[in-house]
């Protein structure tokens, strides 16, 4: 198995530590650092900003810039394969979509990047795993229930990564808990257009407060990667809001 690139390499660690995904969706590149720096000061370190916000690409490469050794930042709502080129020059490092397409998932692994590709069948879940998607991101989450992602998971590659994507906030984390899903994607009960840094900083330390609570008595954590940081991602290779 060929080595992890640098980009999938720092996802790991940053999954392994939170696997929390923030959706920037419609922020502006002048509130683009603050931002990030709220997140990545409460334990969130994988960032992404969708591209259709405004100006998505100067926000991404500020951000880069910014938090880029802390954080692994990259792009939403990536469509084509150009868009993943884009992301790369931008200094992106992850690539994530509402949908399963293949010449996408094929870009972004040529790239050396982190693929996560939208889901929501079994049929789409295999063909992104089959052309290298790092995880499957189960979307739109609100139609997804802890049964069904079980059932998912059956069938699908034992260390394959599931996060849920969509309607997802700090209350219904709970309803997640030893089930099979690793992580979570999280938009607008996090940040939305006007929602200060400060807000969002206090927000996702209610987020991430609520991960380290699926820790189970014997120390296991819920809902985080096992095996030091590493199950479901090497060997496989997630917006509330598309």
């Amino acid at each position: 198995m060929p080595e992890p690139s640098r980009f999938e390499a720092h996802f790991e660690d940053c999954f392994g530590a939170m696997p929390i995904v923030a959706i920037l969706r419609g922020i502006q590149p002048r509130e683009a650092v603050a931002v990030g720096e709220a997140l990545v000061a409460a334990g969130i370190t994988i960032l992404e900003v969708p591209l259709n916000s405004p100006e998505p690409l100067d926000s991404i490469s500020r951000l880069a810039r910014a938090v880029g050794n802390r954080a692994s930042v990259g792009a939403g709502t990536v469509l084509e394969p150009e868009q993943v080129d884009a992301v790369f020059e931008a200094g992106g490092q992850i690539v994530v979509s509402p949908n399963c397409d293949a010449a996408v998932i094929r870009r972004t692994r040529a790239r050396g990047m982190v693929s996560l590709p939208g889901c929501l069948t079994p049929s789409e879940a295999f063909a992104a795993l089959k052309c290298g998607a790092h995880a499957v991101k189960l979307f739109p989450g609100e139609l997804v229930t802890p049964n069904v992602a079980k059932a998912m998971a059956a069938v699908l590659p034992k260390k394959t990564r599931l996060l849920v994507v969509g309607g997802v906030s700090a209350d219904s984390l709970k309803d997640w808990r030893g089930g099979p899903v690793q992580g979570f994607g999280i938009g607008s009960s996090l940040y939305k257009p006007g929602v200060t840094p400060d807000e969002v900083g206090r927000r996702a330390r209610a987020l991430t407060d609520a991960i380290r609570g699926f820790a189970d008595p014997d120390g296991e954590a819920r809902g985080l990667p096992r095996d030091d940081g590493r199950e479901g991602g090497r060997e496989r290779g997630g917006d509330d809001e598309r």
